[in-house]
């Protein structure tokens, strides 16, 4: 396995208007999204991440049980089905997020893990969930209308590349998480993301190189592009970016295109930050125990 792994991240406008129906929303979305995967794939990227819930419209600027029809099983439905396809045809491991059913009506927001031979190898459920209005027209991150905290831990995926970590969006404020990732041995972190101008446009470049930096990886965070209607609620201001353990800019996306951002990651530089930065030794987990407790 080579040390030197070429990472792709994928921003895109939504180009349907949130009043259509939900099957249009998919459909439209997901052959941009093959695209874009394939020409990630054609410019060298063997892991490729996509943005938060892809397939459709940020639909939690509102409240609506029309998007729950937007949910699907996870591995079982037709989204990682496909997706799984095409990771086996490209070669490429992918990072697919999209909004999970489980059961009857049991709803989460989900990324699922795809190896580069089209093996599904595992979920991660968003962890940390928003409610927070957005603008002054009953616009928000209105999240837990439509999702249920995640069950299933913080696990790392030993891919054909990597080994890979996935926090979505919201989590990335909780650096809880970011450092039970690297403990699990994490050389690359992803953060799929839908998040507006206005809001949190200052940490954008602000937490995720900090945790790349507290934990010796590199993180991938990925952010859509454009204004989405019929909300309009904000700028999704795009810039994504890779990021190495020493907190630099691998590589970063612009603010409105959509767009294929290419950045390499080296495993020995992580390696040579960690023997530098010794935060895994000298960390005191015996210490931290009042962080469980029920604290105000």
């Amino acid at each position: 396995m080579s040390d030197l792994v070429k990472i792709g991240l994928i921003q895109a406008s939504n180009d349907v208007d949130g009043n259509e129906p939900v099957q249009v929303h998919k459909e439209k979305a997901i052959e941009k999204h093959i695209n874009l995967v394939i020409e990630a794939a054609e410019k060298g990227s063997q892991i490729i991440c996509l943005q938060e819930i892809f397939y459709g419209p940020y639909f939690c600027a509102e409240q609506s049980t029309k998007w729950y029809d937007a949910a699907e099983e996870i591995p079982n439905g037709p989204t990682t089905k496909r997706f799984q396809e095409l990771a086996k045809e490209l070669g490429v491991v992918i990072v697919l997020p999209i909004y999970e059913r489980e059961g009857i009506a049991t709803y989460y927001n989900t990324a699922a893990v795809i190896d580069a031979d089209g093996s599904y190898l595992g979920k991660y459920r968003k962890q940390h969930i928003p409610h927070v209005a957005v603008g002054n027209e009953g616009c928000g991150f209105w999240e837990k209308y439509y999702f249920k905290p995640g069950n299933l831990g913080y696990p790392v995926f030993d891919t054909a590349f990597a080994k890979i970590g996935v926090y979505i969006c919201y989590d990335r404020h909780f650096p809880e998480g970011a450092r039970l990732l690297g403990l699990k041995g994490a050389e690359v972190v992803f953060n799929p993301s839908a998040t507006v101008a206005g809001l949190s446009e200052y940490l954008w470049k602000l937490e995720q190189p900090a945790h790349a930096v507290a934990n010796g990886y590199y993180l991938g965070a990925i952010n859509r592009v454009g204004y989405e209607g019929p909300w309009n609620m904000g700028e999704f201001y795009g810039q994504s970016y890779l990021v190495d353990p020493r907190g630099n800019f691998v590589a970063t996306g612009s603010r409105d295109q959509d767009e294929v951002i290419i950045g390499e990651m080296n495993k020995k530089l992580i390696r040579e930050v960690r023997d530098v930065w010794q935060f895994y030794r000298d960390r005191r987990p015996e210490t931290y125990s009042e962080m469980t407790a029920l604290l105000p």
